[in-house]
């Protein structure tokens, strides 16, 4: 199996750049099992979260964060997990 997976990663990355990406899309979506809804409804579920948000933003309904504090927090949390796994 080893050998298996090492020829293909050798021949993956053989491939240009358009065609890896093609692929690892692929492969991540095979880790997800079957769509449940075709592209369009999916993309139609996506547009109707993104006009929630942009309601609640419109409304006042959003708690803002400054941005450096977003990544700040952000930052923080992958260190806590990456100290985790460390442990």
């Amino acid at each position: 199996m080893e050998v298996v997976l090492k020829d293909v990663e050798v021949q993956a990355l053989g491939l240009p750049p358009q065609q890896r990406s093609e692929l690892i899309h692929s492969l991540i979506a095979s880790l997800d099992g079957p769509m449940e809804d075709s592209p369009e409804a999916i993309a139609k579920a996506w547009d109707e979260e993104i006009d929630r948000h942009v309601a609640n933003m419109d409304a006042g309904r959003t708690k803002w964060i400054p941005a450096d504090e977003a990544f700040a927090r952000i930052n923080a949390r992958i260190r806590e997990a990456k100290d985790a796994d460390a442990a």
